[in-house]
């Protein structure tokens, strides 16, 4: 009776949100708010500072850019709701937002995470499919891609509110997510589904729409070599750069989470947990410097808002009208006839791959917008 009495105990006290977890010492719930504080801070930063670029400068207001933009709004109501909690709760060792707070984070933060996840694959498909095909971005493809994302993340994030598998506190006990250790066929299914259509296939697209991509420009290098090969490097660091950095923030999440879900109980421990939750977050700080910074039209809108770069500096803006493709241009290598379109080809991918757009602050005028849109 009485050893009955201490199991029941044991089990109340392990599932309760409000009671600390001693799955990490006190120094290593210091180390973790460290950490987090610098995701916190930079992440916010970061992101903050897009926010006002996309504000302040109208010529950053294109199709493609409306993915930027929707990847730092989610980056940072990721920092705002759910970093933020988890840092405080680090800070006192254990989760303080008790057990409607930690569904209430769970589901938030899957949610504005994956958002940014199939922003950033949709986002690789534009940047290929506007190099390639005829027609340039436009913003009804932008916003359904905007849109799009939002709802494929609450198809996936709203379930485990309604029964198919739960959130519920990781293994430090100062965050909350999926319940990875439940063993149940529901929460295995989901599980499954989840790292298949939230992982896998957003990690395929982006290889390959970005492999494409790399490919498409190549061929362009084999006609006009000298002219090409700084395209070719540049494409090729930002194509490395993305798919190292998009696998090093959740890779790893994902492997935990699976050996947590299929591995034999206690296999994964709470240092080993936190460590991949940690790398996760840290994709609101990258994300900005990726894909924002890397990019010559928002750097140079970037240092002239902390004015390192007087607005002449910007001038002579070009407006390209070329309608020539890599495609088209691919095929005309066969005829003989590409050296004729390459001079328009050449403008068309310095517009893609190496903007040189003045960037000029909001006005009363509406802005006028060319038909080419940079985007890396």
């Amino acid at each position: 009776m009485m050893s009955e009495i201490s199991a029941n105990l044991t089990v109340n006290l392990s599932t309760s949100t409000d009671e600390p977890r001693t799955g990490l010492s006190r120094t290593g719930h210091t180390i973790v708010a460290v950490f987090l504080g610098f995701i916190l801070l930079f992440g916010f930063l970061n992101n903050l500072i897009v926010l006002i670029l996309f504000c302040k400068f109208k010529t950053l207001r294109n199709p493609v850019n409306m993915l930027l933009l929707n990847i730092s709004a989610s980056d940072m109501l990721v920092c705002i709701s759910g970093t933020t909690f988890s840092f405080v709760s680090n800070i006192y060792g254990k989760w303080i937002g008790g057990e409607h707070g930690c569904r209430w984070y769970g589901f938030v933060n899957s949610c504005f995470g994956i958002v940014s996840l199939i922003s950033l694959a949709i986002l690789s498909y534009e940047r290929y499919s506007t190099l390639t095909s005829k027609r340039g971005s436009d913003y009804q493809k932008a916003l359904l891609g905007v849109g799009g994302s939002w709802l494929y993340s609450l198809v996936w994030t709203v379930p485990p509110l309604i029964g198919w598998s739960s959130y519920g506190l990781e293994r430090a006990g100062t965050s909350c997510s999926v319940r990875w250790t439940s063993e149940t066929p529901e929460s295995v299914s989901y599980i499954i589904c989840l790292f298949i259509f939230c992982l896998v296939i957003p990690v395929t697209v982006m290889i390959y729409c970005y492999a494409r991509l790399f490919y498409d420009v190549k061929q362009v290098g084999k006609i006009r070599k000298t002219s090409a090969r700084k395209r070719e490097f540049h494409v090729l660091f930002m194509v490395i750069t993305t798919i190292i950095c998009y696998l090093i923030c959740w890779m790893p999440y994902g492997v935990i989470a699976l050996l947590a879900t299929f591995g034999r109980p206690g296999l994964v421990s709470p240092v080993a947990s936190v460590i991949p939750s940690i790398l996760a977050k840290s994709s609101t700080v990258c994300n900005p410097i990726i894909y924002i910074l890397m990019n010559k039209q928002f750097y140079k809108c970037f240092l002239m808002l902390f004015h390192c770069q007087p607005a002449s500096a910007a001038d002579g803006e070009t407006t390209c009208q070329s309608k020539v493709t890599v495609i088209q241009l691919n095929r005309k290598v066969e005829d003989g006839t590409a050296r004729q379109a390459l001079p328009q080809m050449d403008e068309k991918m310095d517009r893609l791959l190496s903007p040189e757009s003045s960037p000029e602050p909001v006005s009363d005028s509406p802005p006028q917008m060319s038909k080419e849109n940079s985007f890396l």
